[in-house]
């Protein structure tokens, strides 16, 4: 356990998070059904075997230090690796959700990577959570939400640093159902702004 802290240490002190699993200990409260971003609902349509139900128990993943580097490995590899670009740029259209396939994409498109490459190390999907937010200039975005038993971080193509969600300072909006991807809920337009001024 010592050994474990001591290495979490190291790496927030080389800069390459904002908190360690011991500063995050709760978990966005959920709140009532709402529907799924339009751009879900066409990815779904063309990736069905991405959407479908869940069958693992797991609600959470242990944050380990072999856990912790592996979130950290794939939130920096696909933030440098990818182009931002909007989908309008790309596509001539709004809204279109895909893997970056092409090096480019928006970030829904981080997102989804980060999603895909985190759920071929074993991490459960269920853990591994689209969620919609407003952004620091008020702006929709979307962030990838890991569910862990050190509470819930967030994945951010704008932050290099890997952040509890309490700390972003981001409004959050609603996510997707860790029983059913189909399924959305609204986080009740949490402002992390607020909660980080009431602690």
């Amino acid at each position: 356990m010592k050994k474990t802290i001591v290495s979490l240490l190291l790496v927030i002190g080389a800069g390459c998070l904002g908190a360690s699993p011991a500063q995050a200990q709760s978990n966005v409260a959920l709140g009532a059904a709402t529907s799924p971003p339009i751009g879900w609902v066409q990815f779904c349509q063309e990736n069905e075997s991405e959407c479908a139900s869940r069958n693992s128990s797991a609600t959470t993943i242990h944050l380990s230090d072999a856990n912790w580097r592996k979130i950290v490995k794939v939130n920096a590899d696909v933030n440098n690796t990818i182009v931002a670009m909007t989908d309008q740029e790309q596509w001539g259209q709004p809204e279109h959700w895909s893997y970056p396939t092409t090096g480019k994409g928006d970030c829904e498109d981080y997102v989804l990577e980060k999603r895909r490459r985190l759920a071929q190390m074993g991490f459960p999907l269920n853990t591994l959570l689209i969620t919609v937010v407003r952004d620091l200039k008020g702006d929709g975005h979307a962030v990838l939400t890991v569910k862990t038993d050190r509470g819930d971080f967030v994945l951010d193509n704008q932050v290099g640093r890997i952040l509890a969600w309490k700390e972003t300072g981001y409004r959050f909006i609603k996510r997707q159902s860790d029983e059913n991807p189909m399924r959305w809920v609204s986080l009740g337009g949490i402002d992390t702004r607020t909660v980080a001024a009431q602690r």
